[in-house]
């Protein structure tokens, strides 16, 4: 009933298409195999193969698509690990047809999208030290410069492009410059992943 209902939801949309469902992880894997699809919702408890099994896998694919995790669980930890498995965004079931509308061509579009109740959970996790973060001289950090550095903090506590121009001195498409080079570097997909890793490597805290 669930699926049937989210079908109704994004097919009603003229920008979008359901090309198919699936009750498992492993039936998603072939799915998505065969008809490359743009978006992926993604759940979390699934028979067999569950949903941050496959959430990995269908990411570390080449041209993989974009996962939206969409579940009644919020536990933190569920929260953390479909973002490291390549999650691009994370929603609650009781989020309105709207705003999963809405997160659905954020995340088409590369961004990442978080619901504000997960993006607290995530922030007050680092802050009560729940999330572990990475020791010092983690080669992640090698692999950036000073500059990317710098932009990289400044983008873990959420500020713009523009922002973080702003308070480096530097244009707005400089920073863009920049954070499209650490990506790769970081072995991240987008901002929120980005994000993750700043606060693995002790780059940023919450304030």
């Amino acid at each position: 009933m669930i699926r049937a209902g989210l079908c109704a939801i994004v097919g009603s949309q003229d920008d979008m298409e359901v090309v198919a469902e699936a009750g498992d992880g492993a039936t998603a894997l072939d799915l998505a195999a065969r008809l490359n699809p743009d978006v992926v919702l993604m759940d979390i408890r699934m028979p067999g193969m569950d949903g941050l099994t496959a959430t990995a896998r269908l990411t570390a694919g080449e041209n993989p698509p974009r996962v939206l995790v969409l579940t009644t669980f919020h536990q933190d930890a569920y929260v953390f690990q479909a973002l490291r498995a390549g999650a691009s965004g994370f929603l609650l079931k009781d989020s309105d047809p709207a705003e999963l509308v809405a997160a659905i061509r954020v995340i088409a579009a590369g961004e990442a999208m978080l619901s504000p109740t997960v993006t607290r959970r995530l922030i007050d996790a680092f802050a009560t030290g729940a999330v572990s973060t990475a020791r010092s001289g983690d080669p992640r950090l090698d692999r950036l410069t000073p500059r990317e550095r710098d932009v990289l903090t400044h983008l873990a506590t959420g500020l713009s492009n523009a922002e973080i121009g702003e308070a480096l001195g530097i244009t707005a498409g400089t920073v863009k410059a920049h954070v499209n080079a650490l990506l790769p570097k970081l072995g991240a997909r987008d901002r929120v992943q980005a994000t993750i890793v700043a606060y693995d490597l002790g780059l940023a805290r919450p304030r």
